[in-house]
């Protein structure tokens, strides 16, 4: 199974693993929604919806620019009816947007706690739910989140409750969607990478180059969502994946071309 003519819908696409994600459908000729804010450049961060929609033409996919913020619920919808009517339906919603800052309760303000949930937790919910009618009407529909295993561990909620909560949720939504849409065939599962991955969030809020040198490169979240995406869907569902493990069961036997810098001492990511 491949993704040829496969619609994607894909939140936070304009770089980083959700960028990463997409180029590799496309590879296969897919067609890609790229939902996201950033419509201009920005000093800081790389890529916008349209250079990430040019990059995916270029690799033989179709890319669909679509502004929007995935907390509200009148531009999620706009993008769902702009993917249809370009596209014809989706098949496959990939949750990667995120919100995130590691700071304890007393220096969380609420705005930012906000923020995270917003994103996180009501984005996740909210795509998922405005594309769940066209899933429905899919011959292998997916859904597929970007965040953690479930795990109640009191050292991942200590330091930073308030993201933890907020990407918990986004797992707690998958266990909820596969169980409820179980017979209908709709796969929803989550994927983690076990290391840091090189993104904007490392290199600006979790430590900058020297943790960067010690992160795999998101191509291998891609691939990792690649294998699971081109699965049965009635056969792949309710899991939380970590991209190495779903790589290394599939016969990828060698990790080390996803280094940043081969050799290097790998960074654990959080939760797991």
């Amino acid at each position: 199974m491949t993704l040829n003519n496969k619609t994607l819908l894909i939140s936070g696409a304009s770089r980083g693993i959700g960028k990463a994600i997409a180029l590799r459908a496309a590879q296969d000729g897919a067609n890609v929604a790229v939902v996201a804010k950033t419509v201009a450049h920005h000093p800081k961060l790389e890529g916008t919806i349209y250079t990430a929609v040019d990059e995916i033409n270029q690799v033989g996919g179709q890319g669909l620019a679509c502004e929007a913020d995935i907390r509200f619920e009148d531009q999620v919808k706009a993008a769902v009816e702009k993917t249809v009517a370009e596209f014809g339906g989706i098949d496959i919603v990939v949750n990667n947007a995120s919100a995130i800052q590691l700071t304890g309760t007393l220096d969380t303000a609420m705005k930012r706690y906000d923020l995270m949930h917003g994103v996180n937790i009501r984005g996740t919910y909210l795509l998922s739910q405005k594309c769940l009618p066209l899933l429905l009407k899919a011959a292998n529909p997916h859904i597929l989140s970007i965040s953690p295993p479930l795990n109640l561990d009191p050292k991942w909620f200590g330091p930073h409750p308030a993201y933890t909560i907020s990407k918990f949720g986004m797992s707690l939504c998958i266990l909820g969607f596969a169980e409820e849409f179980r017979e209908q065939g709709v796969a929803a599962n989550a994927l983690w990478p076990k290391t840091t991955i090189a993104t904007a969030a490392i290199q600006n809020l979790l430590g900058g180059d020297e943790i960067m040198k010690r992160s795999r490169k998101p191509s291998i979240m891609a691939d990792a969502a690649y294998e699971i995406l081109t699965r049965k869907s009635r056969d792949c569902t309710g899991n939380f994946f970590i991209d190495e493990a779903v790589l290394l069961d599939a016969g990828v036997s060698n990790l080390e071309s996803y280094s940043m810098i081969k050799g290097a001492d790998l960074t654990l990511d959080f939760f797991v």
